[in-house]
């Protein structure tokens, strides 16, 4: 996806056409397009694996930028659960990472939680909250039907 249809995305896409562009952001190491994907507000928040609670676009920003002055970050979304209202959209998924290792190439899975809100001028994030995760979310179960008494 081009800036332009990153940037087009983030006015008047859904809320997975915001994901995707974050997503490719990320690919790119784009701060600028990934930035876009976010709400103009106060309180957007960020939580890195392990990492603390960024609370305002300047903290999230400098956070990514630290990220990507070791390059860009190869991941795939995968296993996307949603539930959307019409105005809020909450995404849980796992994230597949490429990583590099003293062995060579590997992969590091991270669980994340996206939340999305729509605005007069579109769809943005709202919360991006990331936890370590390990190779078994990769093998998705389905959940027992339970029986509340």
């Amino acid at each position: 996806m081009t800036k332009a249809r990153l940037q087009s995305a983030t006015v008047a896409g859904s809320a997975n056409d915001i994901e995707a562009a974050f997503y490719e952001a990320l690919a790119a190491a784009d701060i600028d397009a990934l930035m876009a994907c976010w709400a103009d507000e106060d309180d957007i928040v960020c939580v890195h694996p392990g990492g603390p609670r960024l609370i305002g676009g300047a903290a999230i920003r400098a956070s990514f930028d630290a990220i990507f002055a070791n390059g860009s970050i190869r991941v795939r979304p995968q296993h996307v659960r949603s539930v959307e209202t019409i105005a809020s959209a909450m995404h849980s998924l796992v994230e597949r990472i490429e990583v590099m290792t003293p062995e060579g190439p590997g992969q590091a899975h991270v669980i994340a939680t996206n939340v999305y809100q729509r605005f007069a001028q579109g769809w943005r994030l709202v919360a991006h909250h990331a936890s370590p995760g390990t190779p078994h979310e990769m093998l998705e179960e389905s959940p027992t039907p339970q029986v509340l008494h």
